[in-house]
């Protein structure tokens, strides 16, 4: 089997056993004849999917009583819109911390909704750190506070909870989702795109708390009111059953690794082992301040454009391969999701090395 070691930042890779065992259900799903790909969505069997994923969800984070779990469509990208849609309830003022790229465009696409405000940005800076707030930076009459706790593109995260105080806290979770423990409750909503930690592209999740469904407006249009998805248990049109049922997979592979406190403790070590060879490496540099680096999306450069090239072209040749930069920085970038094993780690490092030393 000739598997490469995908550090692509999504799709990402997957854990080959996840892989081997939605292989050896594709054409016959426990015994029912045909593929998860082919039943209906109001089969008995999918509904046990579907309520088992969310179960096993709920165990793995804990996930309080009062707080739906949606299982939609549209990435992270549709979220823009549903966040200012559902969450300006009363003053439709909102402020938002402006961390990257997506957080910039969540920002943007609020503001066709309501009175948003740029709480902080460390755009000046290309995004090279998280802004540090506390409650009086935010309006005290906002109807919620925006963060993206991990920044794909730049890789940074925040490595603390903003006290927003009374104020509904929603986070875009799409890049380390799972990969760390969090309160759930410190949060009014939590959304996550799946195709970097939990699965394939397709399924968007959404936990939201109960006191915040059910003030979209009336005419928006239907898809976008998270109350429509709450009522018919994120059955109100066909979901994207295949991306549920891998995702559910996913969920239950990280219990068997031993939760999300292990799976967390995992991925410091090897972000630790990764950022510890670059700083002390005299080729590479990670230019993100070191407290806000990410535990997931490992940025760095050699200072030279095309050598940074050549290391990419090279490191695809080994089967290290998507660790180019984003099309906006450059540079390089391994994203390391739960699903990156230690071998992945040790033949990356490896490389560098031997590049490093090909390249004095």
């Amino acid at each position: 089997m000739n598997r490469v070691f995908n550090f692509s930042a999504g799709p990402s890779m997957l854990p080959l056993e996840i892989l081997q065992q939605a292989a050896a259900e594709m054409t016959d799903y426990h015994g029912c004849g045909m593929s998860v790909m082919e039943m209906s969505h109001r089969s008995q069997e999918f509904k046990e999917i579907i309520e088992t994923a969310e179960s096993d969800l709920r165990d793995l984070m804990n996930i309080p009583e009062n707080y739906k779990v949606l299982f939609l469509q549209g990435g992270g990208t549709l979220q823009f819109s549903m966040v200012p849609l559902n969450l300006l309830r009363d003053t439709k003022k909102a402020d938002y911390i402006v961390t990257g790229q997506w957080a910039k465009k969540a920002a943007k696409e609020a503001e066709k909704f309501g009175d948003i405000r740029i709480a902080a940005t460390s755009e000046p800076d290309v995004y090279t750190y998280i802004p540090k707030l506390e409650r009086e930076d935010f309006r005290p009459d906002a109807d919620y506070v925006y963060i993206t706790t991990n920044n794909t593109i730049y890789g940074s995260r925040y490595n603390y909870i903003p006290d927003t105080g009374d104020i509904i806290l929603a986070a875009d979770q799409s890049s380390n989702f799972l990969s760390q423990v969090y309160d759930v409750k410190d949060f009014g909503l939590i959304f996550a795109g799946a195709q970097k930690n939990v699965g394939p592209a397709g399924v968007t999740i959404v936990i939201v708390r109960d006191d915040l469904i059910g003030h979209c407006p009336a005419d928006a249009p239907v898809y976008l009111d998270y109350k429509i998805h709450a009522d018919k248990g994120s059955m109100y049109n066909t979901p994207p059953c295949y991306s549920i049922y891998m995702a559910g997979l996913m969920f239950q592979w990280i219990k068997k690794q031993g939760g999300v406190p292990a799976i967390q403790k995992h991925n410091e070590e090897q972000a630790a082992r990764l950022y510890d060879f670059i700083d002390n490496s005299s080729l590479y540099r990670c230019p993100v301040a070191e407290e806000d680096r990410s535990l997931m999306n490992v940025v760095f450069v050699t200072g030279d454009a095309d050598l940074d090239k050549r290391f990419v072209a090279e490191a695809k040749t080994q089967g290290l391969v998507n660790l180019g930069g984003h099309r906006t920085v450059g540079g390089m970038r391994a994203s390391i999701y739960n699903a990156m094993p230690d071998e992945g780690i040790d033949k990356l490092i490896g490389f560098m090395k031997k590049f490093e030393t090909d390249n004095k």
